[in-house]
C-alpha cells in the first residue's frame, strides 16, 4: 500500500556526480531537497576512469568550484597524483587533471551530503513520477511516495542499464549495481524522448602482476595546483602512473574475434561516444595506427587495482585476457574486474531550456549521462545549474542561463540544448570559440560574483576574491609604471634567455610580453617586486602576454552578447514569419531558442533567416 513519505521543494533523481551538485545547490540555496541513489555506497562512484579534470574538464571543474559547487574540493581531498596538462601550449588548454582516489572520494561526498543542512540522502529507487496539479509525486520500489514542487533527473547510466560483454547481455548500473527499472517507463508516458546511448569502461588488474619495469613513468608535477580556489594546503602527490602501447599481436587478436564483439555483432543499439572508444572500435577504424596508448593509473592508496585507461572494450572475457597480455609489463597480468560495455536511456537535450527545465514539463529538469552527455565533469556542471535553477524558480526568482561567452559551462549546456547530440557529448576546449579568455586560471574572476549573486558563495569568501581582484590590479599597475634600466645583470638575464639586451630603460610590462621572458626570470632584475601568491603573477602575466587576442575576443564576445539581450517571445509563430526558408521554421519550430544568438547557432538556420527573424520582431511581433 502507498504511504505519504514527505514533502520537499526539490527532488533529485541519482546521487552520482550530477545529482550531488545538483542537490547541494538547491539545499544550500536553501529548498527542503532530497536526493535518492539506489546504494548509499556508491555515491558519487567512479565506475569508469578514478580521475578529475583533464583536458577542458578542468575548466569545468574550476567554474563548479568558482559558482560554489562540491566537486573541486572533493578532488583536492582525495587527490593522490596531480598533472597540468598542455604546459607546452598556450595558457588557453593549460587543464588540471587528477588521479583520484576512488573509495576516499566516495566517502568524501557522501558525507557531505550527509551533514548538508536541508538535504535528505536516502537509498530508494524512484520506479514512478506523475505531476498531480502543482506537485511532483515519486513513488518507489516499496510504494513510498514523496511529493516535490520540482524534480532534477540525474540518472546517469542507470536507466534501463544493460550490459554488455560479448555475447553475454544482462540487466545492470555500473560495477554490478541494480539498474533503474520503471522510470523509463515513466518518463515516456510524461513526453520526453528517450534514446538508447552507449558507453564502456576497461578492465581492473592486480597491481602485484605488472611488470612496471617494461613501463614508461609517469610521475605527477612537482609544484601542484588544486583545483579548488579555496583550498589553502599544499596537494602532495603520492602515487605514479605508467604508460604502455599495444603492438601487432594485440590489434591481431581483437581483428580474428571481432565477430564476438557485440557492437559489431549488431546486439548493441546504443550510439558509443566517438572521443572515447573501445580498443576494438580503435582497431577497426584506425587500422593503419601500429600502437594504441594506454596508461596504467591507481584507484587509490588502499587498493591494488589498477586502471587500463584507453582500453575499454565490451569483447569476451577470454579474448580481453588474451590482448591484454600481448602488452608489454602486462604479459602476466591478472584480471580483477572484466571490461564491459553499458547501454542504457537517454533524453534528447534539444527539448530542453538552457536552465535545462524542459519546455514542456515545467518543474522537471535533466542532468548529466541523462542529458546526452559524458564524463563526471559535464555531468557535475549540469547538475549544478540544473538545481541552481530549479531553486530560483521555485523561490520565484530570475532564473540564471549561462552563456558562451562566460564560461565553459555555458558552452557545454549550449551545445546539448541549440545543437543536440547524436553521441555521447564530451567537453573539448576546441568547442569554445572564445577559449582565450575561457582560461582555467581566471574561472574565479569569471564566475564568483554570480555565485555569490545567487547565494552559493559566502560572503567571507567573496571578500577574499574581491581582495584578490584589487591585488591584481595593483600589481598591473606596478609592471606598467616600473622601468627596467640596461645593466650588466640585466644583460646576463637576457643573453641567458635568447632575448637581446636592453639599450635604455623599457617598462617591465612590455619585458613580460616578450616571448623568451615571464615573471620567473625577471625576479633578479625586478627589485621592487611585492611578496604575492603565484596566482595573482599568472593573471597579470597571461594578460599581458595575451593582450591583443583578449582584446580581441571581448570584442567579439560583446558582439554576440548584442544578439543574446534580443528575445524571442515563447509564442511565437514561426509559420509567419515571411521569408523565413523551410529548414529554418522546422528547425526553429523544434529548439524554440530563447534568444537571437541561440538562433543562429542552430544548424540550418542561416545569417539570412536570423535577418529575417530581427526584421520580423523589430516591427513588434
Amino acid at each position: 500500500m502507498k504511504f505519504n513519505a514527505g514533502e520537499f521543494d526539490v527532488a533529485v533523481i541519482g546521487a552520482g556526480h550530477a545529482g550531488i551538485e545538483a542537490c547541494l545547490a538547491a539545499a544550500r540555496s536553501g529548498c527542503k531537497t532530497v536526493v535518492f541513489t539506489i546504494t548509499l555506497d556508491f555515491v558519487g562512484n567512479m565506475p569508469c576512469n578514478p580521475s578529475i579534470g583533464g583536458t577542458s574538464k578542468g575548466h569545468l571543474v574550476r567554474e563548479i568550484d568558482a559558482l560554489g559547487g562540491e566537486m573541486g574540493k572533493a578532488a583536492d581531498k582525495t587527490s593522490i597524483q596531480t598533472r597540468m596538462l598542455n604546459r607546452g601550449k598556450g595558457p588557453a588548454v593549460h587543464s588540471l587533471r587528477a588521479q583520484i582516489d576512488r573509495r576516499r572520494y566516495s566517502a568524501y561526498m557522501k558525507h557531505c551530503l550527509e551533514t548538508q543542512d536541508n538535504l535528505e540522502l536516502k537509498q530508494a529507487e524512484i520506479v514512478d513520477i506523475q505531476r498531480a496539479g502543482d506537485i511532483w509525486e515519486l513513488t518507489t520500489k516499496l510504494d513510498a511516495v514523496y511529493k516535490a514542487k520540482a524534480v532534477i533527473l540525474a540518472t546517469g547510466t542507470f536507466l534501463d542499464g544493460k550490459i554488455y560483454v560479448g555475447d553475454k547481455c544482462y540487466q545492470s548500473g555500473p560495477d554490478g549495481v541494480f539498474p533503474s527499472l520503471g522510470l523509463a517507463d515513466s518518463l515516456k508516458k510524461i513526453g520526453l524522448p528517450l534514446r538508447r546511448f552507449k558507453t564502456g569502461t576497461p578492465s581492473r588488474v592486480n597491481r602485484r602482476s605488472i611488470d612496471f619495469s617494461k613501463l614508461e613513468l609517469q610521475e605527477g608535477d612537482e609544484k601542484t595546483v588544486p583545483f579548488s580556489f579555496e583550498t589553502q594546503e599544499k596537494i602532495e602527490n603520492t602515487a605514479v602512473c605508467h604508460i604502455s602501447y599495444t603492438n601487432e599481436k594485440t590489434k591481431q587478436i581483437i581483428l580474428d574475434n571481432i565477430h564476438r564483439s557485440p557492437l559489431y555483432g549488431g546486439k548493441i543499439e546504443g550510439i558509443g561516444p566517438r572521443y572515447c572508444p573501445s580498443i576494438e572500435d580503435k582497431i577497426m577504424r584506425f587500422a593503419e595506427k601500429e600502437r594504441h596508448q594506454l596508461f596504467i593509473e591507481p584507484c587509490g592508496s588502499d587498493t591494488e587495482e589498477m586502471y587500463l585507461q584507453g582500453m575499454s572494450s565490451s569483447l569476451p572475457e577470454d579474448v580481453q585476457l588474451a590482448f591484454l597480455r600481448t602488452i608489454q609489463g602486462l604479459e602476466n597480468v591478472e584480471v580483477m574486474r572484466v571490461a564491459y560495455a553499458i547501454e542504457y536511456d537517454c533524453v534528447d537535450p534539444v527539448t530542453m531550456k538552457p536552465t535545462l527545465e524542459f519546455k514542456d514539463v515545467p518543474y522537471l529538469y535533466g542532468a548529466g549521462q541523462f542529458n546526452g552527455s559524458s564524463g563526471y565533469e559535464e555531468a557535475a556542471a549540469q547538475g549544478l545549474v540544473a538545481g541552481i535553477n530549479a531553486a530560483l524558480k521555485i523561490q520565484g526568482k530570475d532564473e540564471v542561463i549561462f552563456d558562451r561567452a562566460s564560461s565553459y559551462i555555458g558552452t557545454l549546456i549550449d551545445d546539448l540544448v541549440t545543437k543536440g547530440c547524436n553521441e555521447p557529448y564530451r567537453m573539448m576546449t576546441s568547442r569554445s570559440e572564445y577559449r582565450l579568455y575561457l582560461r582555467q586560471d581566471n574561472a574565479d574572476i569569471r564566475l564568483t560574483e554570480t555565485g555569490h549573486r545567487i547565494g552559493l558563495i559566502s560572503d567571507e569568501r567573496y571578500n577574499k576574491f574581491l581582495n584578490k581582484i584589487e591585488l591584481i590590479a595593483e600589481e598591473r599597475k606596478r609592471v606598467e609604471n616600473t622601468v627596467i634600466a640596461p645593466s650588466e645583470k640585466a644583460a646576463e638575464v637576457f643573453i641567458k634567455c635568447g632575448t637581446a639586451p636592453l639599450t635604455t630603460g623599457c617598462r617591465l610590462s612590455e619585458l613580460i610580453k616578450r616571448p623568451q621572458l615571464d615573471y620567473e626570470k625577471l625576479k633578479e632584475i625586478d627589485t621592487t617586486r611585492p611578496d604575492l601568491s603565484d596566482d595573482i603573477f599568472e593573471q597579470v602575466e597571461t594578460e599581458l602576454k595575451y593582450e591583443g587576442y583578449i582584446k580581441r575576443q571581448r570584442s567579439q564576445i560583446a558582439d554576440m552578447r548584442r544578439l543574446e539581450v534580443k528575445l524571442i517571445p515563447e509564442n511565437i509563430n514561426y509559420d509567419d514569419v515571411t521569408g523565413l526558408r523551410l529548414e529554418a521554421v522546422e528547425k526553429l519550430k523544434k529548439i524554440r531558442p530563447v534568444n537571437i544568438g541561440q538562433a543562429s547557432r542552430i544548424s540550418g538556420v542561416s545569417p539570412a533567416d536570423i535577418s529575417v527573424l530581427l526584421i520580423y520582431l523589430g516591427k513588434g511581433n
